[in-house]
């Protein structure tokens, strides 16, 4: 695991966390766009793209 790959886990935590404190403090008002936001996030920053997901690897 390189230095990238650490930074990737560790950016995806915070932005987990993130997600959760918007949720809680909207009363998920506002979850989809939140989602939405979270998941351009990781495209731009590669997270997740090695991980299967529902759909199966990115590319």
């Amino acid at each position: 695991m390189g230095i990238f790959d650490k930074f990737k886990d560790k950016a995806k935590d915070m932005s987990d966390a993130a997600e959760q404190e918007i949720n809680e403090k909207t009363g998920d008002k506002y979850a989809d766009k939140v989602d939405q936001a979270q998941q351009q996030l990781h495209k731009k920053l590669g997270i997740g793209q090695d991980e299967p997901g529902p759909e199966g690897p990115q590319q």
